[in-house]
């Protein structure tokens, strides 16, 4: 017998907790697309328990339902859906003042809603007490304490949603307001709600009520509706028009917010015990990292911790990948030989697929510490302050402290990165902050400046793989700078408004979840936009005009790189493989490695191939400048594909698009061809 499906939509503020709550149900088994139309990112997840199907959706992290933002949009829009039958709100419990006003509007909705405490752990280590009796009197739904870390409470989570489908919120409501502060409304709604305004309002949300149920007959939830046109909302005003000028004579969304918040403290005055009794370890902790001196130079110092640990144990690690790879490639060219099988399908499994997708392989050890460390800091809490610290230097380029989330996220990939700048509110700071994030160093540029510096630099490898992030920090802000001088001059900059979460120990499960799909994209990666490009490029070095061939300079291959020799050969990028392995870069930078591996016929899945590689290449009279500045021009030109076709969806314009791209492609030469030029007359 099929299981009854139980419809369970995810809210909370964002840090609190929720996507951890989520990921702790669903594990790895979730699905994660775009909302139909908007780039915001949808999970799903389905887990079965008891008797039920519970179908779970973890909607964007918000602060409010009022629909300034296109995350409230689209949380209050899923809301109101019959698809919905449960909300769970997490909040988190250590700020409980800030969560309760997002789960008053929720509960507004008339939806069944159940209120997830989550983070009760730093509520008992600041010595403070809940009273978990007295909160779901005073707000009339079920309260569970949970922990999304330690996995506790889960079960009666779920058991909560269950009880509570199709029930009415506000049963057994007990306000014990004080006699002065009872209302003399013709109505006893302290009964029936659990946030009730005042005599006046109430009497106009009654009238409204009233109106709107002669003029719509079914409409659900008349109450929240008659509230949102007291605050003139666009959309409850456009879907339901009816006469309300002799009812709101002005927009009364300061006078519904103040009251909310005053029975928001009430609240907290009766179920939050001890709250002065201890002070936070996040103060102690913030006094450093978010001191106006050395909050910058503490975050370059982990950020250069985080690429030591990707170059000392990734490296470690890389090691066994390598034997692995190696043998791999004997077999199959020894079981391929052993068939008799042709020499050019020999050339293509083994000198094409094999050494393209396996050079890359051998670099996950290194994305793998970086994508880990990068989730440690961001379940910590530590990213948000980031923001904070270099709100100073990004105000001084044009930007608000805010639009360096995106290009801290431009680490990791470049397309979440652009993605992730549509929050930014001001549409001059978001196409300014796209501009920039793709000089970020994202992980797909990491196999490059790991194979070069280990070739070129030895001991300094770390430092040369360092130098590359810091550089395209640098050359962002100075884009942002000039664009902000001589475009935006007379702009108004925009102040942070920024929530600093608090820092919590990282749970190991979210952080695996978060890198396990990183992994699992790049390899994705690997086998399909890298395989393909590695075929082709295979392809394109082994035929020519005249057909199959033997020497690859009379390749298709290296006719292509032979037209790029004059433009690259000022930066000392004049080799025609090199041009080659540029432009299939475009398709993914990692391209880059593996159709170096290709074009000069080296295996680079060892040490000894590795070095085999750096003696060609020093041969050729490819010394260390010219491989520091390969890896600046990688750095700095084109963007990926996938990048480049998320640019042109956020900004919606082609002109902006190939704008950047001719932007990009000038500063990469730009610079290249300066620090080559310096570089050898100083050498």
């Amino acid at each position: 017998m099929e299981q009854p499906i139980i419809n369970v939509a995810f809210a909370g503020n964002p840090n609190c907790g929720k996507t951890t709550l989520f990921n702790a149900y669903t594990g790895a088994r979730l699905k994660v697309a775009n909302w139909p139309g908007v780039t915001v990112e949808k999970k799903e997840g389905v887990f079965r328990f008891h008797e039920f199907q519970y179908k779970l959706v973890d909607l964007p992290g918000i602060y409010s339902l009022t629909c300034y933002s296109t995350e409230e949009i689209l949380s209050r829009q899923y809301l109101l859906e019959d698809e919905v039958d449960v909300v769970v709100d997490v909040a988190d419990a250590s700020n409980l003042e800030r969560n309760l006003y997002l789960t008053l509007q929720l509960i507004e909705l008339g939806k069944p809603v159940v209120l997830a405490l989550n983070m009760m752990d730093i509520v008992e280590e600041r010595g403070m007490e809940l009273d978990i009796h007295r909160l779901p009197e005073m707000l009339g739904i079920p309260v569970v304490p949970v922990s999304a870390r330690k996995r506790t409470g889960l079960e009666v989570l779920m058991h909560a949603v269950a009880h509570h489908q199709g029930k009415a919120n506000n049963e057994g409501l007990e306000h014990h307001h004080d006699i002065k502060c009872q209302s003399h409304h013709k109505h006893n709604h302290h009964k029936e709600f659990a946030m009730v305004y005042s005599d006046d309002i109430e009497d106009k949300i009654d009238d409204l009520e009233a109106r709107l149920l002669d003029t719509y007959p079914g409409i659900v939830n008349p109450r929240w509706h008659a509230i949102k046109m007291l605050e003139k909302d666009p959309e409850v005003m456009k879907n339901y028009p009816i006469r309300t000028d002799d009812i709101v004579d002005r927009n009364y969304e300061h006078e519904i917010i103040n009251q909310k918040y005053d029975f928001i403290e009430e609240i907290i005055d009766e179920v939050l015990l001890n709250r002065s009794k201890k002070q936070a370890a996040t103060e102690k902790i913030d006094h450093w990292l978010t001191h106006p001196t050395w909050g910058m130079p503490i975050f370059f110092g982990i950020m250069a911790l985080v690429f030591l640990l990707t170059f000392a144990v990734g490296d470690w690690i890389a090691g066994g990948f390598e034997v692995v790879i190696s043998a791999f490639s004997k077999g199959v060219f020894n079981g391929m030989t052993a068939l008799n099988l042709g020499p050019a399908l020999i050339s293509l499994v083994c000198d094409g697929i094999i050494v393209g997708v396996g050079g890359i392989l051998t670099f996950l050890p290194n994305i793998f510490m970086l994508f880990l460390a990068l989730a440690f800091l961001e379940d910590s809490g530590y990213m948000s302050r980031v923001a904070y610290v270099m709100d100073g230097l990004m105000g001084r380029m044009g930007l608000s402290g805010r639009a360096f989330i995106p290009m801290l996220l431009g680490f990791g990939c470049t397309v979440p990165a652009v993605m992730s700048a549509r929050t930014l509110e001001d549409t001059r700071d978001r196409l300014r902050t796209i501009m920039v994030v793709p000089f970020m160093s994202c992980s797909a540029r990491l196999p490059i400046y790991v194979l070069f510096s280990k070739m070129f630099f030895g001991g300094y490898a770390m430092a040369a793989a360092f130098s590359m992030y810091v550089i395209g920090l640098v050359v962002a802000i100075i884009v942002a700078l000039i664009y902000s001088r001589v475009v935006c001059r007379n702009e108004e900059k925009n102040c942070l408004l920024i929530e600093l979460p608090e820092y919590k120990s990282p749970n190991a499960r979210t952080i695996m979840i978060y890198v396990w799909e990183k992994i699992k994209d790049y390899l994705t990666k690997a086998g399909t936009t890298i395989f393909v490009g590695s075929v082709l490029l295979w392809v394109v070095m082994n035929f020519g005009p005249s057909g199959m061939i033997t020497d690859v300079s009379e390749s298709f291959a290296a006719s292509i790189g032979k037209f790029l020799v004059p433009v690259l050969a000022p930066a000392g990028l004049g080799l025609w493989q090199i041009g080659v392995a540029l432009i299939s870069g475009i398709a993914a930078k990692e391209l880059v490695v593996s159709s170096c591996s290709v074009l000069f016929s080296m295996n680079i899945n060892s040490d000894t191939g590795i070095e085999a590689f750096h003696r060609t290449l020093n041969a050729m009279g490819f010394g260390n400048l010219n491989a520091y500045v390969l890896m600046i021009f990688c750095l700095l030109y084109i963007p990926c594909i996938a990048t480049i076709a998320t640019i042109h969806k956020e900004t919606n314009s082609w002109k902006w698009t190939i704008g950047m791209i001719f932007m990009q492609l000038l500063i990469a030469w730009g610079v290249a061809v300066l620090i080559f030029q310096a570089g050898s007359c100083l050498i």
